[in-house]
């Protein structure tokens, strides 16, 4: 190749090569920074469209998890007012058994009547108990301020058996997928249903009872603003706040007591077996979440030994690069000595 001065071929092709170990240095260093092995689409578009959906999914689980704790939630709050209802209507059969002594007079008996009527407003405001504006409690078919049905049947033996299948609920999604994809339904308890009871003729309350759809008042008859009470003599109830509807001590007999404890109990254990499914189910969200994490990093996490050995070696090559150009620069002064 002949001697040139307008075109340095050798310090063109060392510069060109200077450039590209530049830039994959460059890269290298961008890798490292940012602790990701794709930094441009161009690096691995396929890889990153693949991380992408795999991250809006992990996005999704986190909110569907985050979901299952407010359910949760939800329920541990529901058990607390059913453990405090189990707790009053404890004090209200406590109230019956010291109502009964012979040596308590009329005045006594007032003062444990009164005890108990209030607290069967403390029962019913329990049931109007709501968590963060939704109803804790359904109420039954028929009133203005709940569309909850509380199917209950009673057994030969008196046990009382609640079904909630109809009750008011609420769908949890437990997947990415969402409504589309699986759900779990929990459910309002039935508190007032399980504190109502029918009296028989001679006054004793039955513990055996068909239905609990009858009873209810429909529509605001008497102006209390729609509130679930009694309409008829012959249907009692714990939970009341409606003056002169109330369970007096003498119109209930004291297995009425024990048997709302039995169905305070079932709608506890309802609670619980609600609550143990989505805390398993919490878990497996968490599971598939922290899968997915890891294979979005399998994907785009960069190899930091992997990398940083990359580093080294560009680093070397930029700066290998670059004196060739140097000295590519002062080779053409050969020229220099023929011309003079």
């Amino acid at each position: 190749m002949g001697i040139s001065i307008n075109t340095n071929i050798a310090a063109t092709r060392a510069g060109m090569y200077l450039s590209r170990n530049h830039e994959a240095l460059q890269k290298s260093m961008d890798r490292l920074s940012s602790g990701r092995k794709i930094t441009n689409a161009s690096d691995d578009a396929g890889g990153l469209a693949v991380s992408m959906k795999l991250e809006s999914a992990t996005n999704r689980l986190r909110g569907a998890s985050s979901n299952v704790s407010n359910a949760i939630s939800f329920l541990q709050v529901q058990d607390g007012l059913l453990e405090s209802a189990a707790n009053i209507v404890s004090r209200m059969g406590e109230l019956k058994g010291l109502s009964e002594d012979v040596l308590k007079s009329s005045s006594d008996q007032a003062t444990y009547n009164s005890e108990f009527a209030d607290l069967q407003g403390q029962l019913y405001q329990l049931s109007q108990t709501k968590f963060n504006g939704v109803s804790l409690f359904a109420d039954r078919t028929g009133n203005a301020g709940g569309t909850g049905v509380a199917q209950i049947f009673g057994t030969n033996d008196g046990t009382i058996i609640f079904d909630q299948s109809n009750s008011t609920g609420a769908n949890i999604f437990i997947t990415e997928d969402g409504s589309s994809g699986s759900s779990v339904t929990i459910n309002k308890s039935l508190l007032l249903s399980a504190l109502t009871f029918t009296t028989t003729v001679a006054g004793g309350v039955t513990t055996t009872v068909a239905t609990a759809t009858a009873g209810w008042k429909a529509t605001d008859a008497d102006n209390n603003g729609g509130l679930s009470v009694p309409t008829t003599a012959t249907d009692v109830t714990f939970a009341n706040n409606t003056a002169g509807e109330e369970l007096t001590l003498g119109a209930v007999d004291s297995i009425t007591f024990t048997k709302a404890l039995e169905n305070l109990a079932t709608l506890r254990a309802t609670n619980g077996g609600q609550v143990s499914r989505l805390q398993y189910a919490q878990e497996n969200l968490q599971s598939q979440t922290t899968n997915l994490q890891a294979a979005v990093g399998r994907i785009v996490d960069v190899d930091i030994a992997t990398e940083t050995a990359e580093l080294a070696k560009q680093q070397i090559l930029v700066q290998a690069s670059a004196s060739m150009v140097a000295q590519a620069n002062t080779a053409n002064n050969v020229a220099l000595m023929l011309l003079q």
